[in-house]
């Protein structure tokens, strides 16, 4: 089976079961997904929406072709907490937001995510909120008052909550809403409000004013993706309310079409088993991470080791063993020489699998074991120049890369401590002398050997093939003269 023949499944929240995924057009699969409030910089939990949908934005490319894909995630450029930040920095607004939505894309970029094909801007489409609000008021499921408009709840009654399993008597009873008097039911939600004369605003039917957060996605996706598209995303935290009145809102304005058919919402995270937050001093932003030394391509492994519907739990251990994980495998690779490859069938059919990344990692840890037994037994068994499955390793990394990993533009964190390769040449020659050593039971120069190069800062490991794997310990290796002397100087035991 051809990657163009893979069966995609998803969980779809609207139905709470895993469905096949049918786009409504193959030639133009459209996704929405929530993007950031653009106030300061993107925390860790920020980052795993923006990662979770980039790997499912890449399976659907994958599968569908590049270019009948479209992904829009937007920005929420005006908001109570932008205007908040405005007032306590004394700094305008735009440049605030124009700042915050660099540091966002630059962060995220850090991380290996694709740019989707629409970043929309919510100032960019007022017009287009404001003729949404106009239609709903014209269908009565909307109200003036006070300055506001308000969507009326009760005229979607049925509905409302569905998306959530919540019914709206339930949701009135245990509510913490804002029960401001020019509300006709506790539940209804504010679509426009009135602008002081220091706050954002713009000329409406209502006065001037801006608009409230949920109708902004309901109107772009419309504007970009239709009335009827594929593919709504984001956290969990947002099913309710914000997922919940887009629905209202986007079925009421347009009856004619169904919003998003399939839902998928991801589960959120922890920092060392606990919710992050800044009381805790557990509270990170990605940047901060990055600042600490943390490669990108390192967060987003550890992030793709969990199931998006799974809470995921960053540690500073799982971290350190994706970065090994990732040094390894880069470093294979490269010896390996670069061909074009192809994902690997399993690889796909784990990943359309309700996108399970932690089985597609899993599967490319023991493929990666198996190339390794299989690239030493060659190497050892044979004279061979060049490099060594070369074909069978470029199908690794086209799987990786499918997840957003091994790419060549995360790869430069491995840049720095890269040895020339004549050097890399004189290290594994020795390694291959050491195993040698071991298998004719010459201890006393096995035990030479990996004493020299310990002393160099390198450690050999014996795998259960009895095949040589040398790796840098810290790495301490210094590239020197003296230390080339005793890489020569061990090399001339293959003499002996």
């Amino acid at each position: 089976m051809g990657t163009k023949d893979t069966v995609i499944k998803l969980h779809n929240t609207k139905t709470r079961k895993k469905e096949v995924f049918e786009p409504i057009d193959a030639s133009n699969v459209r996704m929405y997904v929530c993007g950031p409030t653009v106030y300061d910089r993107a925390h860790l939990g920020n980052a795993r929406p923006v990662v979770v949908f980039d790997v499912l934005y890449r399976l659907l490319r994958e599968v569908y072709g590049a270019d009948h894909v479209t992904y829009a995630r937007n920005f929420t450029d005006v908001d109570d907490k932008i205007n908040a930040r405005a007032a306590e920095s004394g700094r305008p607004i735009g440049a605030i937001t124009a700042e915050t939505t660099q540091w966002f894309l630059d962060d995220m970029g850090e991380l290996g995510a694709l740019e989707p094909s629409h970043m929309p801007r919510a100032t960019e489409y007022i017009p287009q909120m404001v003729a949404m609000i106009e239609e709903l008021i014209a269908k009565g499921h909307a109200y003036a008052a006070e300055g506001h408009v308000l969507f009326a709840v009760d005229s979607w009654k049925d509905r409302y909550g569905s998306l959530s399993g919540r019914s709206v008597d339930d949701m009135i009873a245990g509510a913490r809403v804002e029960v401001a008097p020019y509300k006709k039911n506790p539940m209804d939600f504010v679509l426009w409000k009135p602008s002081t004369g220091d706050l954002p605003g713009w000329d409406s039917p209502w006065g001037r004013g801006r608009p409230g957060w949920h109708i902004e996605c309901s109107a772009m996706s419309y504007e970009l993706l239709g009335e009827t598209f594929d593919i709504h995303g984001g956290g969990n935290d947002l099913m309710f309310p914000h997922h919940e009145n887009e629905i209202a809102q986007s079925c009421c304005a347009h009856p004619e079409g169904d919003f998003a058919r399939f839902w998928l919402h991801n589960e959120m995270l922890q920092v060392e088993g606990k919710k992050m937050s800044k009381s805790l001093g557990n509270f990170f932003t990605v940047r901060d991470l990055l600042d600490q030394g943390y490669p990108g391509e390192v967060i987003r492994f550890v992030f793709l080791q969990t199931h998006y519907r799974k809470p995921m739990d960053w540690t500073d251990k799982k971290a350190k063993e994706a970065e090994a994980t990732l040094r390894k495998w880069r470093e294979m690779v490269s010896e390996c020489g670069h061909v074009a490859g192809n994902p690997i069938p399993e690889f796909v059919k784990a990943l359309a699998d309700d996108l399970n990344t932690a089985g597609a990692i899993s599967l490319l840890h023991e493929e990666f074991n198996r190339l390794r037994k299989l690239r030493n037994e060659l190497a050892h068994s044979v004279e061979h120049e060049g490099p060594i499955l070369s074909e069978e390793f470029a199908d690794f990394v086209a799987s990786a890369q499918l997840v957003g990993l091994l790419t060549e533009e995360l790869g430069a964190w491995t840049q720095s401590k890269k040895l020339a390769n004549e050097v890399r040449d004189a290290i594994d020659r020795v390694a291959r002398i050491w195993i040698g050593s071991r298998r004719a039971k010459n201890w006393g120069r096995a035990d030479q050997i990996r004493d020299e190069l310990a002393a160099l800062g390198i450690r050999l490991i014996v795998d259960k093939t009895n095949a040589s794997e040398w790796r840098y310990e810290n790495p301490d290796y210094v590239d020197s003269d003296a230390n080339r002397a005793r890489l020569k100087a061990l090399l001339k035991l293959e003499e002996k």
